[in-house]
Parts: C-alpha cells; sequence; structure tokens
C-alpha cells in the first residue's frame, strides 16, 4: 500500500492540467460510483489526478489513485484492495483503465455494497457498454464521457484566455453578439487550422512527433480497446485494421458493405459489426438517415475527428471534408446529427438542416430554412454561421 501511496504523491504533485475541462463541472461528485469513459490519449488519467490535486492534499491518504496496469492486481482483485484502503481511513479511489481488471463490473459492485462510505472513481474506454453490457452496474452508477479538446479549451490553452462555452441554441439565436464579444480577446482564425491538424489530442503538448504518437493511439485503439473490450480474437485484428484504413481512404461517404466485405474476406455483417466498435473507439462516426440507426446502412461513414485524416497516408485532403469532420465532432457530444445522403444537407436534433460551405463560394443558393456554417470567415449574419464557433459547444 505504501507504494502506491508514493506514487499517488509523485504524480498529483507533477500534475498541471493547463485548462480545466468542462466535464468537471458537469460531473455529480456526490455519486459512490462514477465511471468516466473516453477514447485513447483524451486525458483521462490526468483528470483524474486533476480531481484528486483540487479536492485533496498530495499526501492525503483519504485519497488514493491506482492504475490496473500495475502487475499487482493480477494477484488481487479491486474489491480486497479497496477494502484494506477503506479499513485504513480511505474516503476516495481513483482507478484508472478499471476494464485491465478481470472481473471488473463484479469487482466494482463488490466495493458499492462492502465500503458504504467509499467513493469510487474510474475511467474505462469508450467501447466499454458500462449499463448494457454490466448489469452488475445498474442504478449505482453515474457514467460520464471525456472528449478531446474542443476548439475552445485549445484556444484557451493556447493563449491562457478562459473563454466560456454557449449552448448550441445560444448560437444560432445570438452568434452575432457572441462572435463581436469574442473577437477582440482572440482572432480564431488565427488557431483554426492547427486545431484541425493536432487540436484534439492533449499529447500535441508532449515533445514528441505527434502524427507518430497518433498512430500509435490509433493502433492501440484497434490492439486493445476493440480486441480486448470485445473479446475478438487476435487474429481478426488485420480485417479491422484493414477497414477502417479503407474507410479513412474512401473519405466520407456512404460505405459500400458488400465491397468492403470482399476486401476484408468477411460477411456484411461482420462488416457493420466491425464498423459499430470503429465507432465506440471514437475513431469514426457514423450518421444515418433520419429514424434509422444500427444494423441500417450509413448514410455517412467519416474520420471521427480532423486530426485522424491527417493521420492517414496516404489521403487526400480535401478541404470540405475536413470542415465537415470538425462540424460533426463539435456537435456530436450533446446533438444527433442526420444526414439523407442525398444532398448536402446536414439535420441537427431531427429538425434544423445545416449545411457547411466555403464563405468565399458566391454561387451557393441561399434558403431561409437552412443554417448556412461557414468557413473562410471570423463572422456571420443571420443565418450564416462562423463554423469556428461551433468549437465553443464545450
Amino acid at each position: 500500500m505504501e507504494a502506491f501511496f508514493r506514487t499517488h504523491t509523485y504524480l498529483v504533485e507533477h500534475t498541471n492540467a493547463q485548462v480545466r475541462r468542462n466535464l468537471m463541472d458537469e460531473i455529480d461528485w456526490d455519486a459512490r460510483m462514477i465511471g468516466v469513459k473516453g477514447t485513447r490519449g483524451v486525458g483521462k488519467t490526468t483528470f483524474l489526478l486533476q480531481y484528486a490535486k483540487d479536492h485533496f492534499a498530495p499526501t492525503d491518504r483519504r485519497c488514493l489513485y491506482i492504475n490496473m496496469n500495475n502487475f499487482y492486481f493480477q494477484g488481487r482483485g479491486i474489491a480486497d484492495f479497496a477494502g484494506e484502503f477503506y479499513k485504513n481511513g480511505g474516503k476516495v479511489l481513483l482507478i484508472d483503465q478499471v476494464f485491465k481488471e478481470p472481473d471488473w463490473s463484479r469487482e466494482l459492485r463488490l466495493c458499492y455494497d462492502r465500503y458504504p462510505e467509499l467513493k469510487i472513481v474510474f475511467t474505462g474506454s469508450s467501447v466499454m457498454r458500462l449499463k448494457e453490457e454490466n448489469p452488475e452496474l445498474n442504478g449505482i452508477v453515474k457514467s460520464y464521457n471525456l472528449r478531446g479538446f474542443s476548439f475552445r479549451e485549445y484556444i484557451n490553452l493556447i493563449t491562457g484566455k478562459n473563454l466560456k462555452s454557449f449552448s448550441l441554441e445560444d448560437i444560432l439565436h445570438d452568434h452575432e453578439r457572441i462572435t463581436r464579444k469574442i473577437l477582440p480577446e482572440v482572432s480564431p482564425i488565427k488557431y483554426f487550422q492547427d486545431y484541425l491538424h493536432h487540436g484534439f489530442y492533449p499529447f500535441f503538448l508532449e515533445h514528441r512527433n505527434f502524427s507518430e504518437n497518433l498512430l500509435k493511439t490509433m493502433n492501440m485503439m484497434t490492439e486493445v480497446d476493440i480486441l480486448l473490450i470485445k473479446q475478438i480474437e487476435l487474429k481478426y485484428l488485420t480485417k479491422i485494421k484493414k477497414l477502417f484504413y479503407q474507410l479513412a481512404v474512401d473519405g466520407p461517404k456512404a460505405p459500400n458493405i458488400s465491397q468492403l466485405a470482399k476486401d476484408i474476406e468477411t460477411s456484411r455483417a461482420t462488416v457493420m459489426n466491425y464498423i459499430k466498435y470503429l465507432a465506440e473507439a471514437r475513431l469514426i462516426n457514423i450518421i444515418y438517415p433520419i429514424g434509422e440507426e444500427f444494423p441500417k446502412k450509413p448514410s455517412k461513414v467519416m474520420l471521427h475527428n480532423s486530426n485522424l485524416i491527417y493521420a492517414i497516408y496516404p489521403i487526400v485532403v480535401k478541404k470540405q471534408d475536413i470542415m465537415e469532420t470538425f462540424f460533426v465532432n463539435a456537435l456530436w457530444k450533446d446533438h444527433k446529427v442526420n444526414q439523407t445522403g442525398k444532398d448536402n444537407f446536414f439535420l441537427v436534433d431531427e429538425k434544423q438542416k445545416f449545411r457547411v460551405c466555403d464563405a468565399q463560394n458566391a454561387k451557393i443558393r441561399m434558403s431561409t430554412d437552412t443554417i448556412y456554417v461557414r468557413y473562410n470567415t471570423e463572422i456571420g449574419k443571420d443565418n450564416k454561421i462562423p463554423l469556428w464557433l461551433l468549437g465553443f459547444l464545450y
């Protein structure tokens, strides 16, 4: 136990989250069992350690961070370890990468039942279905998702500003006033391309090659998050990777499921399952026609965020694809996005039509029932909104 406390103290003392994540204020911290899911690389470990730093002194033994990567837990269950921590006055146990522990959900349930004064906050992969696949956690766990940096968070990190977020409703009805408030503080266009290239994942701050680091992370998403959690045999890994690559190079469009099944030598049903797993791993986004969902055929498959596009080689980076990827990714947190596949319009929350377009394109015929989200501009007017502003949704 002492070794874990020493590690905890060192990590907390050396944690310095340079931007406060919105999720920190959205979580109900009074809950006894809290799950924070997120794709690999978005900063879940830092999130846990920052919580510890905000609420406890580094040497306060009421709080302890542990990582299930530690081989120690191959011989000792979470519930047994938590019991010793609890017996010695422990109040908050922070568990990183909980899915690395066999029978983790059953162990967490034992903790909940045995130690009524213990709070557990754990992190896991976005692939995990906490309640659907782990009935023992139903009714006791509050689940949240930590995403990569929004454009707003990226700007705050780079500039040291403290720009606030806005709801979609606020942006739609008051974007001109909001823009006038932001522009004297910062010029978003100055940072937009850098964000599209490398701003979504926190590890761009590390002194390493970003693209190589992202490629490594993408491989870990398939090799660990999908195979381990979904319990898929290793021999199918190459098929999943080949499918992901093919979807990436094909660009945002409706997938040809039959052709993809032929390309990776598997069935149509398996291709649809793999596509679903890639979406759960936050490698791709699936857009369906209105009223349809899995296992129906998507109207469009696109990469989850624009950083991933630049990491795939060789690929033709089309500006319109980048901007539409940013649009969908920015809205995905709190809104539903559909598309018929027959036109250039997105439908958000099944009621509002959007079109992503170049502000310099004078040939677009405007319609009053559509919101035109425009790039290559910092300002908007009426139903024409600057695309960058959607990066302030969280």
